[in-house]
């Protein structure tokens, strides 16, 4: 959406009153710059005012991801056992990106511990209950960068995807959440989960409002989105795997969605990848590309058995050291080789479209103690959202009518082609808005 006519200042001094107003029961944000955000508001108010905007961004409220470095401060990435880390030297690349463009960086949220969980549970600090309802699932691992937007104490929010974790939280909160085609978005400065997997998007009320941080993290000058015309556009339905144990309602949803869309002039056609999906599969029956490289990353503390990690963490990344550098570097090829055949496989598409997840969020109590649920649920979160970080490919995600809690429908391009599935999604979006 546009700037507000309302003064940065402003708006900043509003979210900031409800902020102190909860500030000892705080779920959201990790840290708050205050003082500094104050000093950037006014100063985009006073380049507006005299007429020297630095653009679209300038005075936008925005939060970020609790793994991203701020010069000055250890990067915590949601773990505690960091809290005694070297001070990062430089603001993350992005971090300088967007402050150059004049973004009010109004704080850090809430994350998964290291990233790698897509619930939204760290056993370190509060969960920050859904927007739509705290008593259900956040959605991981960027939990307070969606629950930040939906409950409106950010305008923005910047988050992190390795499987899902901008797709999944925004989804189940009611927001767009954007994967872009991972190298276009420098990780300089993001604290790792999977190099070969890392990407850095964006969640938000609009996909306008998406494209725009995408665009000044990318280093390119954001441009108003021009609509792609929905009439004669070609999706892909993966019909198989990914469209299977989807809870009645998103089913319903979905196929509510699909009507739509081909009442508008879009071909729904069938899309098989179930035996990419396999092939993938069994490639990582020896441990995931994320647990594997995440087990490198953390290998020196993952030596103290008694270190206070998470144990959902831990022990998975404990298992993956075993595996050897060699069989990762061949998992790692194969990858490539999956890359190169999903990429020849989505040639006669524009664009694929599913659910974004299976399912809506669930209550926070039904996984807390519930290690089978637990697992059962995050399953079900990562299953559709991890092909576009798996295969190389930009994904998005929208909010999908005609459910009683938030889900979302997700549109998955050919690597590279973002701009492309950003100017289809803001048609789609317009199409399908969620009253």
């Amino acid at each position: 959406m546009p700037r507000s006519n309302t003064p940065s200042r402003d708006r900043l001094e509003a979210i900031l009153a409800r902020l102190d107003a909860r500030r000892d029961e705080e779920r959201v944000f990790m840290k708050l710059y205050a003082d500094a955000a104050r000093a950037e508001a006014d100063a985009a108010d006073r380049r507006l005012s005299d007429g020297k905007s630095l653009g679209p961004l300038d005075g936008r409220i925005l939060s970020i991801k609790d793994l991203f470095d701020i010069a000055g401060e250890p990067t915590l990435a949601g773990s505690i056992v960091r809290r005694a880390a070297v001070p990062a030297a430089a603001d993350a690349a992005i971090v300088r990106r967007l402050r150059a463009a004049g973004a009010v960086i109004l704080g850090k949220t809430h994350m998964t511990e290291f990233a790698f969980t897509a619930v939204g549970l760290n056993p370190h600090y509060p969960v920050p209950g859904n927007a739509s309802d705290p008593s259900l699932i956040p959605g991981g691992s960027s939990s307070g960068a969606a629950v930040s937007v939906a409950e409106g104490t950010s305008e923005i929010a910047i988050g992190s995807d390795t499987g899902g974790s901008v797709r999944i939280p925004a989804a189940l909160n009611g927001l767009v959440g954007l994967k872009p085609t991972a190298r276009r978005v420098p990780l300089d400065g993001a604290f790792p989960l999977s190099p070969s997997l890392d990407s850095i998007g964006p969640l938000a009320l609009t996909v306008a409002d998406c494209a725009l941080a995408d665009a000044i993290m990318a280093g390119e000058t954001p441009k108003p989105l021009a609509p792609l015309p929905l009439d004669g556009l070609t999706l892909g339905i993966p019909k198989g795997a990914l469209l299977e144990n989807l809870t009645p309602e998103v089913a319903e949803a979905f196929e509510g969605s699909m009507q739509i869309l081909s009442c508008a002039g879009v071909t729904l056609v069938d899309c098989v990848i179930d035996d990419l999906l396999a092939r993938f599969a069994e490639a990582t029956s020896i441990g995931s590309i994320a647990g594997i490289e995440g087990s490198r990353i953390h290998r020196d503390w993952l030596k103290d058995e008694d270190e206070r990690v998470d144990s959902r963490v831990k022990a998975t990344l404990r298992r993956r050291l075993a595996v050897s550098d060699a069989a990762l570097e061949k998992l790692l090829r194969t990858r490539q080789d999956l890359v190169r055949a999903m990429d020849e496989r989505l040639t006669p598409f524009d664009l694929v479209l599913l659910p974004t997840t299976p399912i809506p969020a669930v209550g926070i109590a039904s996984v807390e103690q519930d290690k089978m649920e637990y697992r059962r649920v995050e399953d079900l979160l990562l299953r559709n959202t991890q092909v576009a970080n798996q295969f190389d490919l930009p994904a998005i995600t929208l909010p999908m009518a005609g459910t009683s809690l938030p889900t979302g429908l997700m549109l998955v391009g050919r690597s590279g082609t973002d701009g492309m599935l950003l100017a289809a999604s803001v048609s789609v979006e317009a199409l399908l808005q969620v009253g």
